[in-house]
């Protein structure tokens, strides 16, 4: 009888289909499907099964190991890999591989695949499809092809059998959390157990467009429901694409990776997560590296604020410089851990368990920007070194001008000014409130004047001597300087003296501002 060596479980083997002898005869009766006999045993007449030499007729089969597409391959392997692309699947190179056996490995079997077939100029039928073309049986004979198909598997037979025991792989059967860190995710698929709109396909699953309908043949119009099948269609496709819009935001803003955005989001506070929560819905029309700068930007905008909010309650308290304020922020969170006071007639104080304080969470880069110690970047003497190093923007070179010279108006040079050799302007000399008689100058400190730090010396100068707190005074700076602006940057004294009755200021202004007298 023919004897057939089963498909092998492991890969790369001789596996396969394989036949003993080079001839075979075939029974041809509808009764016997696929029954092959051999030289010897039908010369014998054997018989088994169904099969009955008598009476069914038969065909002569020959073992075509020969080159017909390739030099390497023979017709026999060609009609197992076209075989094994029937059965398991084009793409299943593994499966395929073991179907024709002979030691094809996947990757041999799916590049001769695609050089043979695929990218062939007759696609899809290979280059040397012609039945009359001969050429390479003429140029490698059956005994060479033969002799070398069999040298080829006995050198890989004798590597297999030096090369170490290779552990086979464990499929997945399922997305659990010990295949991958999100439940119902299918990597292999890029697909998840659950999607979006599961059940969109559930309206087209029995639809059917056969050739010929939808168009009436006597108005030749779409009929109602040929019309009512593309309206679900056109549904159904706007699910499909919310469905991988979908899926296209999960895959680029990385939120498969669990473990790591999880360990991120325990370092944050707990205002810092529930703003970066807020601005989730924004990931929809950005992409990854424009939503990690824009929630860095409102992390530090969130930290300005408190910092903000915790010097001015260090003003509050009458707190004047950064060590101070951190001192006192120690000794509050000391007042805060400790426990209630009891009384000397409490006979329960002893028995409460009193639950400790937690500590209120300051971001740490809050705490920096209220440091005694500023960063180098805050610093206001820093070198470009440092700046780089801080990441801050580096300053415009300072370009020397001589005591002649001044910068003309024009285009740059180069980068660089065009200087001429002009005199340049005498600076004007700042403007001096002069004393008032009779009246003695107010000492304006942070005690008593709690928006001093807004003004420069010169205003502060102003103020005490006009006996003016600084807040009026700024009210009144306010109104001048848009009165300037409505009056295209000039203002005439008498305008000024209608505005306010404190005039004085608004030489001061003229002059030590930049306002252009009227």
């Amino acid at each position: 009888m023919g004897v057939i060596r089963k498909k092998t479980v492991t890969r790369g083997t001789e596996g396969g289909l394989k036949y003993i002898c080079d001839v075979r005869i075939r029974c041809a009766h509808n009764a016997c499907n696929d029954y092959d006999l051999c030289v010897p045993c039908f010369a014998k007449g054997e018989t088994s099964r169904d099969h009955d030499p008598k009476t069914h007729p038969y065909s002569v089969v020959e073992q075509n190991s020969i080159p017909i597409y390739t030099h390497d391959w023979g017709a026999d392997e060609e009609q197992a890999l076209l075989e094994g692309a029937e059965v398991y699947g084009l793409g299943s190179w593994g499966d395929i591989a073991d179907h024709i056996g002979n030691y094809r490995t996947k990757e041999e079997v799916r590049d001769h695949y695609v050089k043979t077939y695929i990218e062939s100029s007759t696609f899809p039928l290979p280059e040397n499809a012609d039945p009359h073309d001969m050429s390479l049986v003429e140029e490698i004979p059956r005994e060479e092809f033969q002799a070398r198909k069999k040298r080829r598997i006995e050198e890989r037979k004798e590597a297999a059998k030096a090369a170490p025991p290779a552990t086979p792989k464990q499929k997945p059967t399922a997305s659990v959390p010990a295949c991958h860190e999100v439940q119902g995710y299918m990597p292999g698929r890029l697909e998840f157990e659950t999607e979006f709109c599961n059940e969109a396909e559930e309206a087209v699953q029995h639809m059917q467009f056969d050739p010929g309908d939808g168009t009436n043949p006597h108005t030749g119009k779409l009929e109602p429901e040929m019309e009512l099948k593309m309206v679900v269609m056109e549904i159904y496709n706007s699910r499909l694409t919310s469905r991988a819009d979908r899926k296209k935001i999960i895959f680029e803003h990385e939120l498969l990776q669990y473990r790591r955005n999880n360990n991120l989001d325990k370092k944050r506070t707990k205002e810092e997560r529930e703003l970066h929560n807020k601005g989730k819905p924004f990931a929809r029309m950005m992409n990854h590296n424009d939503f990690e700068t824009f929630t860095t930007n409102l992390e530090f905008e969130h930290n300005l604020r408190q910092a903000i909010s915790q010097l001015q309650d260090w003003r509050h308290m009458r707190i004047g410089d950064l060590k101070t304020g951190e001192k006192y922020e120690q000794d509050k969170q000391t007042r805060a851990q400790r426990p209630p006071p009891t009384g000397a007639f409490d006979r329960i104080g002893g028995m409460r368990v009193s639950k400790p304080t937690p500590p209120v969470e300051i971001p740490l880069a809050t705490t920096a920007l209220t440091a005694p110690e500023l960063p180098d970047r805050l610093k206001p003497n820093n070198n470009q070194n440092n700046n780089v190093a801080s990441g801050a923007a580096l300053a415009p070179p300072i370009i020397p001008v001589n005591a002649t010279s001044t910068p003309t108006k024009g285009p740059l040079t180069n980068g660089t000014l065009n200087i001429s050799s002009s005199p340049a302007p005498q600076l004007k000399p700042r403007y001096s409130i002069p004393p008032i008689s009779g009246t003695l100058p107010m000492r304006l400190m942070n005690e008593n004047a709690a928006d001093l730090h807004l003004l420069t010396k010169e205003e502060a100068d102003l103020c005490t001597t006009l006996r003016i707190m600084p807040k009026p005074y700024l009210a009144i700076k306010e109104g001048l300087m848009k009165e300037a602006t409505k009056s295209g940057g000039g203002l005439k004294r008498k305008l000024a003296k209608e505005i306010c009755k404190v005039w004085w200021s608004y030489p001061f202004l003229q002059n030590n501002q930049g306002t252009p007298p009227m």
